[in-house]
């Protein structure tokens, strides 16, 4: 399962009503190779589903993750900070076992 913090939820909703998105729209999460510690988060709001697709559904929203990138996620929270150390989503992953200084990517 993955979830997703009070705080990120109404961050989610608040850029997906800005950019216009439909109502059937969601949050894509990935991990993809790349970083200096092997592997990159990637988000994104989406609203097409695939056969590859594990759907999870926290505090009214819907998070989707392709079976892959499950495999590195599984547990994780997605939470939204905008302290002074910078703002944006973040991802309180319990498999990472090394993430760079800027905490974009990862290793497991």
């Amino acid at each position: 399962m993955i979830s997703i913090t009070e705080r990120a939820k109404e961050k989610a909703l608040q850029l997906m009503k800005e950019e216009g998105r439909p109502e059937n729209s969601f949050i894509r999460v990935s991990v993809q190779g790349g970083g200096c510690s092997g592997l990159t988060y990637k988000l994104e709001f989406d609203n097409n589903l695939t056969e590859n697709d594990k759907v999870f559904e926290d505090k009214g929203i819907k998070i989707v993750v392709d079976k892959k990138s499950f495999l590195y996620l599984v547990g994780t929270e997605l939470d939204y900070t905008d302290g002074l150390n910078g703002k944006g989503f973040v991802f309180n992953n319990p498999n990472a076992t090394r993430t760079c200084g800027c905490g974009e990517s990862f290793a497991v």
